[in-house]
């Protein structure tokens, strides 16, 4: 087959595309960008019962591809794309999630980021369960899965600009038919841009074609730096064609369960959304006058969770700029529609200052993350999305990070002289977008913020002379990955949420504020160990199969306060058996999805343990995420601190320091946690250092003998 134009074939492999069968293809891509190596490997009914899908396949391959040597930027390290057996289905909305699985250039060890947009499902229905990439290629390279002709290409990259908005744009109507919108719509791409090359906080972008707005639209897998391994290894992008896709090319089998689960959902989504979050309208960006009237909202790097100015950034702001008048899925039926835009956004700084581009977001963890750094101007926030998608920059990564350098700045351990000229105070707009395009550029002090804060609090002690403590204190980061954008404070249980995660400290797994400090719906440790691995399991199951986790709370039945277990949105549960059974065929409860979960999350701590973690000293986390770290902070809200002292701890402050008060909470609370660790592994299994038991892998039907021989050499 030739290929377009200026885009050399070095390897291709024909294939006969395979038919999807109740979700499955029932077999994967892999493509040594290297060697040109193309092959097609089986899907066994093993990998299918065992790790599912999606964050399973990612994970059962990496582990094969891989040792407990093996480094993020060596040839050996995989990136695994897949979505799962629900992924695709047009009649449940949030069904277009794909997870990436690699080793992460932030943490050294395994991490998986979901994302929507049309790659995972095109890449199914172009025959393919998962796609793995290996190898390092000599020069910019692209892989192309042609799902409607039946091949598979490695193809040189002439292109010299590879920044998303800009390639994937050109992808696009380069591969598809012809350049009309349906042809174009039936490519998705995968690429990154600059900010990937240079910093650690690489994401991928995945690619849709907005039919209204007959323009590209981006979703992010953003966390841990696969957008990183992407380009160390080479990669300028993937691109898809798939077939024309219906509510059947998942060849569901039982399609009437699967229609009547969606009937339920659709339904309760066009009467309730616009009285509940809103989502259609304004998405995550809700969150933000929420956070900030719980004191949750971060700002000035998570010292304070309020800000007289976040109404600036907050919902009704962005209900103005956002453009409603098409619905906004980043998958096929999607009736949440929540992934928003804002179009015609007039550029002012950086390499392509003077254009008009659509901005995908804000979602609120960036806005949260705009407020984390003390910026409150929507001009700021919508400049700074852009720039950090085109760039391939996590925009979680990036404003955390920024955060904790400014408060290094107003500290002291920074000054201009250090950051090359930039004022790097909080609230400064113009050097904040200045250190972004220095990561696009690979230059100047903003390349040395590129590269995280854990490796960050090594330089400014070692060069700066920086204390190690504070800097540990205030560098929101664990297991090397950034916090996203909640203070944690006052939440013990989300505390574990964040620090306890596979991964780093991601809302994706647990997202327990509500629960705990707000409702105080688990106030024992016990009652915390439960919902730590209840939710954390069930959060797992959407990147097993392919789901988006906002239909499942974002929206609620109008009854679902009356339940029993109101947290659960139980008819919600109801519904993703209905699912998962109509698309399969495997008649499951509640109860199996949650073993289903359990067995690729121990699995994954496995390997961890494997890559040289996964052990308690792995779970802890900056003490800034449990109490007060300064005397501002403490003074913040001395009062809700006092009265903590007298009923928590038993001591009257009457007389005491502010240090003194500081180090009195702290000693408390960083026990609470300890406690609280001790009782999430005896709830999950594990031993007190944080390892699975041989019984436990017993149990779960994970005692492969290399998993159990790991596990064995830490006990």
């Amino acid at each position: 087959m030739a290929a377009p134009a200026g885009y050399n074939v070095l390897a291709e492999m024909p294939y006969k595309p395979a038919l999807v069968e109740h979700g499955y293809t029932n077999k994967t891509l892999y493509v040594n960008v290297d060697s040109g190596a193309i092959d097609e490997r089986p899907v066994t009914q093993q990998m299918k019962d065992v790790f599912v899908g999606g964050r399973g396949f990612g994970l059962w391959r990496l582990w094969n591809a891989v040792d407990g040597s093996t480094r993020w930027d060596d040839p050996e390290n995989e990136i695994v794309i897949s979505s799962g057996p629900v992924g695709g289905t047009t009649t449940y909305p949030g069904s277009g999630k794909s997870i990436v699985v690699s080793l992460s250039p932030l943490t050294d060890g395994v991490i998986d980021s979901n994302v929507g947009g049309y790659f995972g499902p095109y890449l199914k229905f172009a025959g393919w369960d998962a796609i793995e990439l290996q190898g390092n290629a000599p020069e910019n390279v692209i892989v192309f899965i042609d799902g409607v002709e039946g091949v598979v290409q490695l193809l040189t990259c002439p292109e010299e600009d590879l920044n998303t908005h800009v390639l994937s744009e050109k992808l696009m109507h380069t591969f598809a038919a012809s350049d009309a919108p349906r042809d174009v719509a039936a490519i998705s791409t995968v690429t990154t841009g600059s900010g990937a090359d240079y910093t650690r906080w690489g994401c991928l972008n995945f690619s849709f074609f907005d039919m209204k707005r007959k323009g590209v639209r981006i979703k992010q897998a953003g966390r841990g730096g696969t957008g990183t391994v992407f380009r160390s290894k080479r990669i300028a992008a993937l691109v898809v064609k798939s077939p024309a896709v219906n509510a059947n090319s998942n060849n569901p089998a039982h399609p009437e369960r699967l229609r009547e689960a969606g009937a339920r959902i659709n339904k309760e989504i066009l009467e309730l959304d616009a009285s509940q979050c809103d989502m259609r309208r304004v998405g995550t960006s809700h969150l933000v006058e929420i956070m900030d009237e719980y004191d949750l909202l971060p700002t000035h790097n998570y010292k304070f969770g309020k800000h007289p100015k976040a109404g600036e950034i907050s919902s009704p702001v962005w209900r103005e700029r956002f453009s409603h008048n098409m619905p906004d899925g980043c998958w096929l039926g999607c009736t949440m529609s929540c992934s928003h835009a804002v179009d015609d956004f007039l550029l002012r700084t950086g390499p392509y200052k003077g254009s008009r581009v659509i901005v995908d977001g804000p979602e609120y963890e960036t806005a949260g993350g705009s407020a984390n750094m003390g910026c409150f101007d929507p001009e700021f926030v919508l400049e700074m999305n852009f720039y950090c998608d085109t760039y391939g920059i996590d925009t979680i990564g990036y404003t955390t990070g920024m955060a904790f350098v400014m408060e290094c700045f107003e500290a002291g351990i920074l000054d201009k002289e250090k950051t090359g000229g930039l004022d790097l105070r909080f609230g400064n707009v113009d050097d904040a977008l200045e250190a972004l395009h220095q990561m696009g550029r690979g230059k100047g002090f903003g390349a040395t913020i590129g590269q995280g804060i854990r490796r960050m609090k090594q330089l400014f002690a070692r060069e700066f002379g920086g204390d190690p403590k504070f800097l540990q204190d205030i560098g929101m980061e664990a297991k090397g990955l950034e916090y996203s954008e909640y203070v944690t404070k006052e939440s013990l249980a989300m505390q574990g949420g964040y620090g306890l995660a596979l991964k780093g400290p991601q809302h994706d797994e647990a997202w327990l504020i509500f629960m705990d400090m707000v409702n105080n719906q688990i106030p024992t440790f016990e009652d915390k160990a439960e919902a730590l691995h209840y939710f954390p399991m069930w959060r797992t199951w959407f990147g097993l199969v392919g789901h988006c986790k906002l239909p499942w709370n974002d929206i609620e039945p109008a009854d679902n306060a009356e339940t029993d277990e109101p947290a659960k949105v139980p008819a919600h549960v109801s519904n993703y058996c209905d699912v998962f059974s109509g698309v399969t065929g495997l008649d499951v409860e509640g109860a199996d999805l949650i073993l289903q979960s359990e067995r690729v999350y121990n699995f994954q701590r496995v390997f961890g343990l494997r890559m040289g973690f996964g052990t308690r000293e792995h779970d802890a986390i900056p003490y800034r995420s449990a109490g007060p770290v300064t005397e501002e902070e403490y003074e913040s809200r001395a009062e809700r601190y006092d009265g903590q002292l007298v009923e928590k701890v038993g001591i009257d402050p009457s007389g005491m320091t502010t240090a003194e008060k500081v180090a009195t909470l702290r000693a408390y609370r960083e026990d609470q946690y300890e406690q609280l660790i001790d009782a999430v592994y005896k709830r999950r299994g594990w031993t007190q250092e944080g390892i699975p038991t041989i019984e436990k892998l017993q149990e779960l039907g994970i005692d492969f003998p290399e998993v159990v021989d790991v596990v064995r050499e830490r006990l």
